[in-house]
């Protein structure tokens, strides 16, 4: 699933930042919307990976189970 559409209409927000951070941001030519969409993006992945491995725990233990108590298909046929 794709975290957004970077073509989408953009959206004003306000939001409150560390005085020093913001000051040192500009004074570095940081661009703040593009720095902030690139950290939610990130953020974003991270917390829909974190869902996905809670909402599939159940079933990955159960394949290493299966795994650990019948070893996999090609035991027999790897080479390495």
């Amino acid at each position: 699933m794709r975290t957004s559409n970077r073509k989408a209409p953009k959206q004003a927000t306000n939001l409150s930042i560390d005085r020093d951070l913001l000051n040192a941001a500009r004074e570095a030519g940081v661009n703040l919307s593009a720095a902030l969409e690139e950290a939610l993006r990130e953020k974003v992945a991270a917390a829909r990976r974190e869902q996905w491995k809670r909402e599939n725990a159940e079933a990955i233990a159960e394949h290493n189970d299966l795994i650990a108590e019948h070893g996999i298909f090609s035991e027999g046929q790897r080479s390495f």
